[in-house]
């Protein structure tokens, strides 16, 4: 009997944050529309990264606030954690968020499919595997959203107890008292500083000469010199060589020329590949590049008419949520012919939720510098902000680079970094005012609220136009 065959406007593979945002915005401008999910929809970000995550990093932040309690005059005596209490949290969150999800896509008539599904000549998807398997979707349009997974290195094998990856470390009920993050980038700085906040002891171990690469060196300064004072160990410019398991529990992880670091517990945090295995079948025209990612232009179109991609799986793109949902819109507009503005991957928005957290949009002084910008900066830092002080987190910095006139006066904003607390929420202003082109005046002339945390921000601004009121 031959595959039963079903046809769309537009068949998605993969439900997480690119194939569901792409399947509901789609079905909101009714198109009939297929998703094609192997697990949960939701994907990573829901199910096992972005969100399980944040809700651990926010435990944290609470036993934070409790122990701080002495300083407002509460009792905080006797403070103990049931880390399986807060997994179930974890659970509950995913869980109410999935609900809703599924009950969205459902809602706008998403026709949602279960299994592994293959892209094959014609614009044909098969499901091979799960309970749809053996059905065959025809497409107007197909978008390939198939994710991605953390990366391993040689001689760390995963096995969920000793060595694990963000996936595994997710599912716990226990912390490790002590631990090895290898890997010192922004999924690696959160596990650090989630772990050291709930008691483990932590060493990150990072290969590059800096921890959080690609973020402002002052932000990362101010970063690492908090991570340091609440006890986190960070080695930078190692090579790591293997581990030896010990038979009594836990490991020795080997430094090349460096001290052994006997850990409970190595956390693998090295980045993520693409999820394009058997994604595409042989013969299908999709250009796959030579680290597994899919090819796309700026409209998300592959090499293949009517295929398009979006999320983890693209080439030289921010493996970041928002960044896939912004992907989704542009796919969708481009399918239904209507005016695209392409995703500007040079000012997407950061955020990194560590203690202190740290976000950024657009250019670094450094990275200004290399394409030969004059640049014009200023920073403030926190320690002076009045509700810093009131909430106790006054270790910070906010840092605006401008473009240098002529005259020497700071003209169009190119990137402003944070780090501090909840500058995660803050940069919305700085994102805003990066991507509208605005000029240093035209930013400092907007009030910021007092007293908030977000007057750091505007501080800098006002100091970077030409005078500031508390920052000179």
């Amino acid at each position: 009997m031959a595959p039963e065959s079903q046809n769309f406007d537009v068949v998605v593979i993969g439900g997480g944050p690119g194939g569901y945002a792409t399947a509901l915005y789609g079905a909101a401008a009714g198109l009939n529309i297929a998703l094609v999910e192997r697990d949960t929809v939701g994907g990573t970000c829901l199910q096992r990264g972005c969100i399980p995550a944040k809700e651990f990093l926010e435990t944290a932040h609470v036993k934070r606030t409790i122990e701080a309690g002495a300083e407002f005059g509460l009792s905080t005596s006797n403070l103990s954690i049931d880390f399986s209490v807060s997994q179930a949290r974890k659970n509950d969150v995913v869980s109410t968020l999935t609900t809703g999800l599924t009950g969205l896509l459902k809602g706008r008539k998403v026709t949602v499919f279960s299994g592994t599904a293959q892209l094959q000549a014609g614009n044909q998807v098969a499901i091979l595997d799960g309970a749809d398997a053996g059905t065959t979707l025809s497409g107007a349009n197909v978008v390939l959203a198939a994710g991605s997974v953390p990366r391993t290195i040689p001689h760390f094998e995963i096995d969920g107890t000793t060595i694990v990856t963000s996936d595994e470390f997710l599912s716990l009920t226990s912390l490790p008292a002590t631990a090895a993050v290898i890997g010192g980038g922004a999924i690696g700085c959160e596990f650090a500083s989630m772990l050291v906040d709930m008691g483990s002891t932590v060493t990150v171990l990072e290969g590059l000469p800096n921890i959080l690469n690609g973020c402002d060196t002052d932000v990362v300064a101010v970063a690492q010199r908090a991570f340091k004072k609440r006890g986190m160990n960070i080695r930078t410019g190692v090579t790591i060589t293997g581990h030896t398991p010990k038979k009594s529990g836990g490991t020795t992880v080997h430094i090349d020329g460096g001290d052994d670091v006997e850990v409970d517990m190595v956390i693998v945090s090295v980045g993520r590949r693409a999820r394009t295995e058997g994604l595409v079948a042989d013969g299908v025209g999709v250009v796959i590049d030579e680290r597994g990612f899919v090819v796309a232009d700026r409209s998300m179109k592959t090499a293949v008419a009517n295929v398009y991609a979006v999320g983890d799986i693209v080439a030289g793109t921010p493996q970041l949520a928002h960044v896939a949902f912004a992907e989704a819109v542009v796919t969708v507009k481009t399918i239904l012919g209507e005016p695209v503005q392409p995703v500007d991957y040079t000012r997407v928005p950061w955020a990194i939720y560590s203690n202190p957290e740290v976000a950024f949009v657009g250019l670094t002084e450094a990275a200004a510098k290399e394409k030969g910008i004059p640049v014009v900066v200023k920073k403030d830092p926190f320690a002076g902000n009045g509700r810093a002080r009131i909430i106790g987190e006054t270790d910070g910095v906010v840092k605006i680079i401008a473009e240098k006139r002529p005259d020497g006066s700071a003209g169009q904003l190119l990137g402003v970094h944070m780090a501090g607390p909840w500058v995660t929420e803050q940069l919305g202003a700085g994102y805003y005012a990066v991507n509208w082109e605005a000029t240093a005046e035209e930013a400092a002339a907007l009030i910021q609220p007092h007293p908030s945390l977000s007057e750091v921000f505007g501080e800098t601004l006002l100091a970077l136009a030409g005078r500031g009121i508390h920052v000179g």
